[in-house]
C-alpha cells in the first residue's frame, strides 16, 4: 500500500512515521523544507507538492489545519485530487465545518475518489506512537480501503456514519470541550496565583481532585515550564471555537460558555499571541490581573 501524508506538522509527523513504522510505503509532503527533510531521514519518501505525493498513492491523509488549506492541497495548483488513481481513498483530518467535509466529499466523488471524513484526537505524542482517536465517517468503501492505514496509526477509530459530516460534526463537540477546559484551566491557575497559591502546588492538588481535566493536566505544566512552544497554537482555538460559534448561530442554539472561551483565545491572538501555545491564553489573564506567572525555573519555590 503507498500512502501520502500531506502535511508534515506536529500531527502529520507522527502520523507518516507511524505509517512508515508498519511497514506502508508513505511519501510526504511539506511547505517546510525542514519538516521533509526530518521525514526523509527517518526513511520516507518526500513530494515537492501534494500532486507529485498523490501518484500512485492507494490512500491519501490531509493533515492541514483548515478548510482553505484543505482544500489548496487537494483541488488547488498541483492539488492532490487530479494526480490521485481512481478509486484512492482521501482522509480529510483536519478541523473543518461539518458542510465543508460533505461539500469536499461530493466533488472528490465526482472525481471517483472515495472519500473518509476523519478528523483526528490525540497530540503528537499519540500520533507518534500510533495511538490516535480517528472521528470517522465515510462509506464502507472508504473504511475498507483506508484500513491498513488507519490500523497503522489510530487506537481508536469511532464509525460514525456511513456519509461524511457526521465525522467533523463530532470533531466540533470534541473541540468545544477542549477549547472551554483550556481556557477554564488557565483562569483557575491565574486566580490561585492572583490568591496567593503557588501554582505547582495548585497543579498537584487539582490533578488529585474532582476539578481535573485532560487539558487541565496537559496544558499547565507548559505554563509551569514557561514554554509556550506550540504543540496546539491559540489560533487553532480561535478557529475552531469559531466553527462551534457559527453552527451554533445556523442551528440557534446557544452557546454562551463557548462564547466566553472563544473571547479569551481571541484576546490572546490580539495580544500577538496566535502562534504561541494555546496555553498561552494565561497571558491575558495575567495581563488584566497583574499576577506573575511561573518562569520555568524553580517550580517547588
Amino acid at each position: 500500500m503507498k500512502v501520502a501524508v500531506i502535511g508534515l506538522g506536529a500531527m502529520g509527523m507522527g502520523i507518516a512515521t507511524s505509517s512508515l513504522r508498519c511497514g506502508l510505503d508513505t511519501v510526504g509532503c511539506d511547505v517546510s523544507e525542514t519538516q521533509c527533510a526530518a521525514f526523509a531521514k527517518a526513511g520516507g519518501g518526500v513530494a515537492a507538492t501534494p500532486a507529485d505525493a498523490a501518484l500512485d498513492a492507494d490512500c491519501l491523509a490531509v493533515v492541514v489545519v483548515n478548510q482553505d488549506q484543505t482544500e489548496a492541497v487537494l483541488l488547488g495548483d498541483n492539488g492532490a485530487a487530479s494526480a490521485l488513481p481512481k478509486g484512492a481513498v482521501v482522509l480529510g483530518c483536519a478541523t473543518v465545518p461539518p458542510a465543508y467535509a460533505r461539500d469536499v466529499s461530493a466533488r472528490l466523488e465526482a472525481m471517483g475518489l472515495l472519500y473518509l471524513d476523519a478528523p483526528i484526537s490525540g497530540g503528537a505524542i499519540k500520533a507518534a506512537s500510533g495511538q490516535l482517536s480517528v472521528m470517522g465517517s465515510g462509506t464502507p468503501e472508504a473504511y475498507a480501503r483506508a484500513r491498513p492505514f488507519l490500523d497503522a496509526v489510530a487506537e481508536k477509530v469511532f464509525e460514525l456514519g456511513a456519509e461524511a459530516g457526521p465525522g467533523s460534526t463530532m470533531k466540533m463537540v470534541n473541540q468545544l470541550l477542549a477549547g472551554v477546559h483550556i481556557a477554564t484551566a488557565m483562569e483557575a491557575i491565574a486566580l490561585g496565583i492572583k490568591s496567593g497559591l503557588n501554582a505547582e502546588t495548585v497543579f498537584e492538588v487539582i490533578t488529585a481532585s474532582a476539578g481535573n481535566s485532560w487539558m487541565f493536566e496537559n496544558r499547565v505544566p507548559h505554563v509551569l515550564d514557561n514554554d509556550y512552544a506550540p504543540k496546539s497554537a491559540v489560533d487553532i482555538f480561535v478557529k475552531d471555537l469559531g466553527i462551534v460559534l457559527e453552527t451554533g448561530k445556523r442551528e440557534g442554539f446557544p452557546l454562551p460558555v463557548s462564547a466566553a472561551a472563544h473571547q479569551q483565545f481571541l484576546a490572546a491572538k490580539a495580544m500577538g499571541l496566535g502562534r504561541e501555545d494555546d496555553s498561552a491564553v494565561i497571558k491575558v489573564f495575567a495581563a488584566l490581573s497583574g499576577i506573575e506567572l511561573p518562569d520555568g525555573k524553580d517550580k517547588d519555590a
